[in-house]
């Protein structure tokens, strides 16, 4: 079953991008608008469905409901909008509109142009947070006992890199598929590519309810899972820490601050590049099948450097201590955003000793440093990132744990992503570009990073007091991994 979610997951991920960025008058300047206007009310909403079906109805139809609607957008997009995309979409109020606002607004006006593309965007993205996060894992959660968790859920994560290399893998086939008049759907070869990808996917997600079907049917019809075939009962939870009450306790403990810094650098680093890049592959490759190809090379390369540094991160623990393992990711950001950025302010300047040296030319080059730090930063995320950010709160008491890692979890992801997405579309509501947005937003980047570099460092010092782990004098590997992973 997770094989199949991240697969489409990974799957959708690219086609959503190069639906968005590659659409008629539009490009990467509207995916922050899409984030922050469209896809955070759109999470908002299916949070609430889901409450309000689980109190309902057992978890198995829920699982059932939420995966079909996902599964019918899809494809309601695939099989009407898409080939109906220059009747339905308002251009003549997109123009007119465009005359009377502002330039900065050109993303906003690329998301209602196209709203259909955007709409596909907001489910492919939310697919994530909650049929992986939410569904899949509360199940796992729920049938996993903690002395089997240490294992399986290791396990598990090797399905994850797998399932996003075999994803690329197919992604990139069916791109490089030349038209074929004899199918009998779509207009040209990218549509019938984009088609079929869809399809795939709702196959997959087909499958995976059968599978879901016969786990319960043949598995979980036991007393022990009782639970899972009863509704929810509405209970009180404790509220979520608002931003406020976040800041006042991380203000306490220097400890945590360091950690939330690290958690905003990474998320803030990576939405920020993310966005410049697609703009700049989009300029490098302005048909849909070119681009598309590049996503999926990176989202294979994500899975082959991911599960390799998975398999590495307990020699480097080991070998170099917690502060210089969790000094690698931004530092490599630190390089790889350095190339983007220097090869694509100076593209004249640099084309003649470009061309030279390496045969292509300076935009060719600032896509390749783009595209190492997407593929990178994503790789270090789900291995070396996240191990050595969940390793950081092992000395902590139990009441420091459970309401530091609330109050980073409300600031860090938060303030990362919708600080990096505000921070676009401020600079684009200025500048009218992102292109002339970049140096800008280069220099706060670069500051940022070194926050996090600093933040790292001081955190080492007082992980390494706190629990008198030294790095040549730590424990035993595969106790501190048990200990990550518990």
């Amino acid at each position: 079953m997770l094989l199949f979610i991240c697969f489409n997951y990974s799957l959708l991920r690219n086609l959503k991008d190069t639906v968005v960025v590659t659409a008629v008058a539009s490009g990467a300047e509207a995916i922050p608008f899409i984030k922050v206007w469209f896809m955070l009310p759109m999470a908002v909403i299916l949070t609430y469905v889901f409450t309000k079906l689980s109190n309902r109805f057992t978890q198995e139809h829920v699982f059932y409901i939420m995966i079909s609607g996902f599964l019918c957008v899809f494809a309601l997009f695939a099989y009407v909008l898409y080939p109906l995309r220059d009747i339905i979409h308002p251009h003549q109020t997109a123009d007119y509109l465009q005359t009377i606002l502002p330039p900065g607004c050109a993303g906003f006006l690329s998301a209602f142009r196209n709203w259909s593309f955007t709409i596909f965007y907001v489910m492919s993205e939310l697919w994530s947070s909650i049929v992986m996060h939410v569904l899949f894992w509360g199940f796992a959660n729920e049938v996993t006992k903690i002395s089997e968790a240490r294992y399986y859920y290791s396990f598990l994560g090797v399905f994850s890199n797998v399932a996003a290399i075999l994803a690329g893998s197919l992604g990139f086939y069916f791109s490089n598929i030349e038209f074929n008049p004899s199918i009998p759907f779509g207009n040209d070869a990218w549509e019938q590519a984009l088609i079929s990808i869809i399809t795939i996917a709702i196959l997959l997600g087909i499958l995976t309810m059968l599978i879901f079907r016969w786990m319960n049917c043949k598995v979980l019809n036991v007393p022990d899972y009782e639970d899972i075939h009863k509704a929810a009962k509405p209970v009180q939870l404790k509220k979520k820490m608002s931003i406020k009450e976040s800041f006042e306790y991380l203000s306490q403990s220097k400890y945590l601050l360091c950690i939330a810094a690290v958690v905003v650098g990474y998320n803030f680093s990576i939405n920020v590049v993310e966005v410049i890049w697609k703009d700049k592959l989009h300029e490098l490759y302005p048909d849909p099948k070119g681009f598309n190809i590049c996503l999926n090379e990176v989202t294979i390369m994500v899975g082959i450097i991911s599960t390799c540094m998975s398999m590495g991160m307990a020699f480097m623990i080991g070998r170099y201590g917690w502060t210089w393992t969790a000094l690698i990711t931004p530092l490599t950001l630190l390089v790889t955003s350095a190339g983007f950025f220097i090869f694509m302010f100076w593209q004249e300047e640099l084309s003649t000793f470009a061309i030279a040296v390496s045969g292509m030319t300076p935009l060719a080059i600032a896509v390749f440093f783009g595209g190492a730090h997407n593929t990178l930063s994503k790789a270090m995320k789900y291995s070396v990132f996240d191990g050595t950010k969940e390793m950081a709160f092992i000395p902590l008491s139990h009441e420091w744990k459970l309401k530091g890692k609330a109050a980073i979890d409300g600031i860090g992801s938060r303030f990362g992503k919708s600080g990096g997405s505000a921070v676009l579309q401020g600079f684009l509501i200025f500048f009218a570009s992102l292109s002339a947005s970049a140096p800008y937003i280069a220099v706060i980047l670069t500051a940022v990073i070194f926050v996090w570099i600093y933040a790292v460092k001081s955190l080492g010092k007082q992980f390494n007091e706190i629990s008198s782990l030294e790095p040549e004098e730590s424990k035993p590997l595969p106790e501190i991994l048990a200990e990550v992973k518990a």
